[in-house]
C-alpha cells in the first residue's frame, strides 16, 4: 500500500536558453503529496522517509522520459522540497535526505555523486530552484544548474511539493577550473577535461 497520498502529479520541460542546442535539456517531475506530520510535533518521520523512498524512483523515471531518455543516460540531476505553512523544514529534510536519491541510484546506474537538494518552507506558487550536478564525479570545479519550478494551486498548508530534475546530457565543467578538480573529500586530482565530459 501507497505511504503517499498524491493529490497532483506534474512533468515540466525547461525552455532552451540562449546557450543553443550545446545546452543539456532539462525537465522536472512533481508530486503534491499531503504531508502526513502536518501541524504535529512527531518525534518519528520515518513515514516520510518512505514516502521520499517511494517517490525518488517514480518522479526520476517521468522526469527522464518526458526527455525520451531511460534512467542511465540521464547526465545530471537534483531534488526539492517546499512544505506548506503547517508543516516543518524538517519535514523535507526527513523525505529528501536520504531517501530521494534520484533516478541513477534508484535504478542500479553507476553513480558516486552527492545529489544536490534544495528546500523550502512556503504557501501556493512557491518557485524553488532545483539544483542540478553530475551524477558521477564531486568537484569544485564542475558546473552546477538549476532548473526553476512551481505548482500554482500548491502548497497548501497540510501538503509538500517534491520535485525530482534532470537533464539529458552532462553539464559542461566551466573552462576557469583548468585541469585541476578538488573533490569534496579534499583529494586534489588532476582530470582531463575530455574525462570530464565524458562520464557517463
Amino acid at each position: 500500500m501507497s505511504a503517499a497520498r498524491i493529490r497532483k502529479l506534474l512533468t515540466l520541460v525547461a525552455p532552451q536558453r540562449d546557450g543553443g542546442p550545446a545546452e543539456p535539456r532539462r525537465a522536472a517531475a512533481m508530486a503534491v503529496i499531503e504531508n502526513p506530520c502536518h501541524g504535529l510535533h512527531a518525534r518519528d518521520l520515518a513515514v516520510l522517509g518512505r514516502i521520499g523512498n517511494e517517490l525518488a524512483g517514480m518522479l526520476g523515471l517521468r522526469a527522464a522520459a518526458v526527455l525520451g531518455l531511460k534512467a542511465n543516460q540521464v547526465g545530471s540531476y537534483g531534488k526539492a522540497a517546499i512544505v506548506g505553512e503547517d508543516g516543518s523544514l524538517e519535514h523535507a529534510t526527513a523525505m529528501l535526505h536520504p531517501q530521494l536519491l534520484g533516478p541513477a541510484r534508484s535504478h542500479k546506474a553507476a553513480c558516486s555523486a552527492l545529489v544536490p537538494s534544495a528546500r523550502k518552507w512556503g504557501g501556493l506558487g512557491t518557485v524553488i530552484e532545483v539544483p542540478l550536478g553530475r551524477k558521477q564525479i564531486n568537484a569544485f570545479g564542475q558546473c552546477f544548474e538549476e532548473m526553476a519550478v512551481q505548482v500554482v494551486d500548491a502548497p497548501h498548508p497540510h501538503e509538500i511539493v517534491i520535485a525530482v530534475a534532470v537533464t539529458d546530457r552532462l553539464l559542461a565543467p566551466p573552462r576557469a577550473a583548468g585541469a585541476n578538480v578538488v573533490s569534496f573529500y579534499s583529494a586534489r586530482r588532476r582530470i582531463p577535461a575530455t574525462r570530464l565530459w565524458s562520464f557517463n
